[in-house]
């Protein structure tokens, strides 16, 4: 699917990039990825979300997109450069509260079965902190991560981390789990009733 194709990208991502740009930002959320997030938050009305790695805030905005408007979006990332672009240009919408710190330190701070999706786009929540983040899951709510399939920019050794990572997810039977051939190749869990 290439660009044309996406209907109604949110206009601010084109500012984003350009800021992210300017620090040398590689490693954005695609556009097939917001497009899935824009679509699946739209699912839960009035829901509690959860970002782990904002980024430069390209998935945020898609989020907001989708979001009711008495929804609310806890969004995080430790770098303080690209923080600062998401504060920049979605800082103002009042449903999403922008966090600089540790992963970590917020997963641990959030009360359990609070949240209704989680996007995990870093490392903490996906590749340490899972156990303590797939317990904010409300039951029926959504835990999602991308770049699930191969990609060029893996570091050594990283293919086996996400092969035991998948394989973790799939024998937890708290969980239905789809793996999708969608973007950079996004699961999805839902907790049961």
């Amino acid at each position: 699917m290439n660009d044309t194709m996406i209907q109604n990208k949110p206009a601010v991502i084109e500012k984003i990039d350009a800021d992210a740009a300017e620090i040398n930002f590689g490693q954005p959320s695609d556009d097939l990825t917001g497009v899935f997030l824009r679509t699946i938050v739209a699912s839960k009305p009035s829901g509690n979300f959860l970002e782990l790695g904002t980024g430069a805030g390209r998935a945020t905005a898609w989020m907001l997109e989708g979001m009711s408007q008495d929804a609310k979006l806890i969004s995080v990332e430790s770098d303080e450069s690209l923080i600062a672009i998401a504060q920049k240009h979605l800082g103002h919408d009042a449903r999403l509260t922008l966090i600089c710190s540790l992963g970590e330190e917020v997963i641990t701070s959030l009360p359990a079965n609070s949240l209704d999706i989680i996007f995990a786009d870093t490392w903490p929540g996906k590749y340490n902190h899972l156990e303590e983040t797939l317990s904010l899951v409300k039951k029926g709510g959504f835990y999602i991560i991308d770049d699930m399939l191969p990609q060029p920019n893996w570091p050594e050794g990283h293919a086996e981390k996400a092969a035991n990572l998948i394989q973790t997810l799939e024998n937890d039977d708290r969980f239905q789990l789809v793996k999708m051939n969608w973007a950079s190749g996004v699961i999805v869990l839902v907790k049961k009733p």
